[in-house]
């Protein structure tokens, strides 16, 4: 049986979100039941998940609109992959739109027959709201998430820095953390090394398909509304953070999984601390080579 995931995603900023939720839709091995989108404009975040979906053919996963908070430095000038979803309102989606994002999780966790995965690729704002008003959610589901920095930061730089999820809602982070189930975390050590080019990205670039021609449009308007060079679109994918979180939802056969103390700071910078709660950190690649190829391979089925 294939595991039920609720993705929690702050698609609209990098677009790696958007890989991971092509990724979501072509695994097997897990059934998307919901679609919640996170931190800042969510409204307009739903509108590219909900339009992504739908060129997918899977307007049968619910959206739901998470809480709102006000723009950060990344977004204040509007999120980059609107260009893409410009003219595309939520009435066009031919599924189900929830207004009350939080509420939506709960009913998809406590509905699902068998107990979830939550999997969270973005600020833990929705998670923290849903612990919050049913603390039972622990007991009925997991958590895997990317979010955080252990030993190494962006670039694979030795300094470890509050990484964006984390930073943007700490206290949520504290409370997701602290929550009574099994919390599973790739950091940047893991999935900021994550990224396709080469054969692989040409094989995937090449591929047909609703979802594929969809992520491909989006990748290239995205390049657009950033200001990077457009020629990137025809070598190499950016980081794809989001796609390890996903993975983990179905396998850890590729990942060396350590259980760590981890206490965040004010700042949301993570120190491995003895006297903290143990989670399950993702802190090394077996074969990074094998999860590239296992990667392209699932997006091409």
């Amino acid at each position: 049986m294939p595991t039920p995931v609720i993705l929690d995603t702050d698609v609209g900023t990098d677009i790696d979100d958007s890989w991971a939720i092509v990724q979501l839709l072509k695994s097997p091995g897990l059934d998307c039941r919901a679609l919640v989108t996170a931190h800042g404009d969510t409204e307009a975040r739903a509108r590219i998940a909900a339009k992504l979906l739908e060129a997918a053919g899977r307007s049968d996963i619910p959206v739901g609109i998470g809480v709102p908070s006000p723009p950060d430095e990344r977004s204040a000038g509007g999120l980059p992959q609107a260009a893409w979803a410009e003219g595309y309102t939520l009435a066009d989606y031919p599924g189900r739109i929830a207004e009350d994002g939080v509420g939506l999780l709960l009913e998809a966790a406590f509905a699902s027959p068998e107990p979830p995965c939550i999997v969270s690729i973005g600020p833990l704002t929705n998670v923290a709201a849903a612990l919050e008003r049913e603390p039972r959610l622990a007991g009925r589901a997991r958590f895997v998430g990317m979010q955080g920095s252990v030993h190494l930061g962006y670039r694979q730089s030795a300094d470890v820095v509050p990484e964006y999820n984390v930073r943007c809602d700490v206290e949520a982070a504290r409370r997701v953390f602290a929550a009574d189930w099994s919390v599973t975390l790739t950091p940047l050590d893991t999935c900021g090394l994550v990224y396709l080019k080469g054969d692989l990205y040409q094989s995937v670039r090449a591929g047909r398909g609703p979802a594929l021609e969809a992520l491909f449009e989006n990748y290239r308007a995205w390049l657009t509304a950033v200001g990077a060079p457009a020629e990137r679109i025809e070598s190499k994918s950016t980081t794809l953070y989001d796609c390890v979180a996903v993975y983990l939802a179905e396998s850890e056969a590729l990942l060396e999984i350590e259980e760590l103390g981890i206490r965040l700071d004010d700042a949301g910078k993570m120190h491995v601390d003895a006297e903290a709660r143990p989670l399950r950190v993702a802190t090394r690649w077996k074969s990074l080579e094998a999860f590239h190829e296992w990667l392209a391979e699932r997006l091409l089925s």
